[in-house]
């Protein structure tokens, strides 16, 4: 199958999904603004990446010449666009026809929200498209308000690779630290300040000599990582929170292997697929989540993990005492956990999914 994927070349999501695509056979032309050009060797070099020549919010308008050309000149048997804001625009400027749209939560939970323009290229965009895709359910009820008519919308989850992120069991020296752990972007959405502060209140919990053993390890980058480091210092608990930084997509495996709970407190809907969770569950952590989107989905809380109102601080940190104090709990939501994954969502069988749904959009099966 010959596919053009229409999306940003620097997103972990297209990284994954191309690669994946070109492993099982597929010739794929990846199609990305060059502002969103990915940096060292991420993509699989059978991947024929192309960049727009017109950089910025333009890009989404000016390159549709380039674009249409680039698609006529190729025989593609499907066109898959990712991001139903900016390239669902380019894709419908350009005549694309029969595109297959992926949608994503910032462009149905904030960006038809921001004013009446952006709604009506939103319903511009998803009228336009030949389908939709949605990576949950949540969002693809979230899509249906702003279809003018009844169109196709396909669950295809973002899901892990299970042969990668997988549970450490023996073999590995016994930890003298407990660890609550997060691997997150530290941008305001995210709620990594409503984390420290929970772990804060969970402290007052424990007596001295537990607080000397206990620690939270945040991994991530961000426009507010001077602003949490601050807020750990004016709660006391520099001593108690690391900071790790950025790491690459493979060695988030390794990071939660290290961690005992995982704990998250992303503050929109936004959050439509529960990625970092799903990636945790199948480590064998039981979640601490806010009950967003993404998260109500993947977590079934009570028995993978635990869910709490967006912002509640004290009501995470007792979820985070509750499974400090009960080893026999953390290993059975663990577990329950990674069976969740292994019928939901592993890699291959997500993969499998989207090709199907190539199929169906272009009426030919490979």
């Amino acid at each position: 199958m010959r596919i053009l994927f229409l999306s940003a070349a620097n997103s972990i999501h297209t990284i994954r999904w191309v690669n994946a695509l070109v492993e099982r056979g597929h010739e794929v032309m990846l199609v990305s603004k060059a502002d969103h050009k990915v940096k060292g060797q991420l993509i699989d070099r059978q991947v024929k990446i192309t960049y727009l020549p017109v950089n910025g919010m333009k890009g989404y308008y000016l390159n549709a010449l380039f674009l249409r050309k680039l698609y006529r000149d190729g025989c593609f048997n499907v066109v898959n666009a990712h991001y139903a804001s900016g390239y669902g625009t380019l894709a419908r400027i350009a005549g694309l026809p029969n595109v297959l749209l992926s949608v994503w939560g910032s462009d149905v939970y904030d960006f038809p929200y921001e004013n009446c323009l952006k709604k009506r290229i939103l319903e511009k965009n998803l009228d336009y498209a030949g389908g939709i895709a949605s990576t949950s359910r949540g969002m693809a009820e979230q899509t249906k308000k702003f279809l003018k008519r009844k169109k196709s919308i396909w669950i295809t989850p973002f899901g892990v690779d299970l042969h990668k992120f997988t549970p450490v069991y023996g073999g590995t020296e016994e930890r003298k630290e407990f660890v609550f752990g997060t691997v997150k972007t530290l941008a305001p959405k995210y709620g990594i300040g409503t984390v420290i502060r929970a772990f804060g209140i969970f402290l007052q919990g424990l007596s001295e000599i537990e607080r000397q053993n206990v620690r939270l390890e945040i991994y991530g980058d961000g426009e507010l990582r001077q602003e949490l480091m601050a807020l750990a210092e004016e709660l006391q608990l520099s001593d108690k929170v690391f900071f790790g930084g950025w790491i690459p997509n493979d060695q988030v495996p390794k990071v939660l292997q290290g961690m005992d709970v995982f704990v998250i407190g992303s503050e929109k809907e936004s959050e439509s697929f529960g990625v970092a969770a799903v990636e945790a569950m199948a480590c064998v952590l039981p979640v601490v989540a806010t009950s967003v989107t993404g998260f109500r989905e993947v977590v079934e809380d009570g028995k993978t993990g635990f869910l709490v109102a967006v912002g509640d601080t004290e009501g995470m940190a007792r979820k985070m005492l509750e499974l400090y104090g009960d080893k026999s709990l953390r290993e059975t939501m663990g577990k329950r956990g990674r069976k969740r994954m292994e019928a939901l969502y592993g890699w291959d069988e997500c993969v499998e999914i989207m090709e199907g749904v190539y199929e169906e959009m272009s009426g030919e099966r490979f």
